[in-house]
């Protein structure tokens, strides 16, 4: 994929997000916020088990903030706790570490938003914030999560 496939698939996810909803029933939520642009999110999950049969997001944010949020509830739906848990470290570390490559399985939507936060470093903390909320809602926090 080249880079202009990468920005239409950030894209679609910015102007369809997918699962931008506050779902009737959930197990677990977790706000964050990225106190540096002042985005702000929330994260709602519905659990069976140990599997994630929902995940939902809402948000006052920008749109990298929006596409993340909305590849990031696809790619954990359906998914075991411990996966989403490797998913998430992986895609953080992928994004704060310029070096590092993405999995050799990483999602088209993946690859796109670490395309392009490497070609804009000032948005590594808006594609991370939908994450570490996803951290903080499998944790069962109750405080709001910030962008270390």
């Amino acid at each position: 994929m080249n880079g202009s496939a990468y920005d239409d698939l950030v894209m679609d996810h910015i102007k369809n997000a997918r699962n931008y909803r506050a779902p009737e029933v959930f197990d677990h939520r977790a706000s964050g916020v990225n106190p540096l642009c002042g985005d702000e999110m929330l994260v709602y999950l519905k659990l069976n088990g140990d599997r994630i049969v929902d995940a939902a997001f809402q948000c006052t944010c920008c749109g990298i903030s929006m596409a993340s949020a909305s590849a990031m509830t696809e790619l954990v739906k359906g998914e075991t706790v411990a996966h989403a848990r490797r998913e998430l470290r992986e895609f953080v570390t992928a994004l704060r570490n310029s070096a590092e490559a993405p999995s050799h399985d990483a999602t088209a939507e993946k690859v796109a938003l670490i395309d392009t936060v490497r070609r804009f470093p000032a948005r590594v903390r808006c594609a991370i914030l939908p994450w570490v909320t996803l951290e903080g809602a499998l944790n069962g926090e109750q405080d709001v999560v910030s962008v270390p």
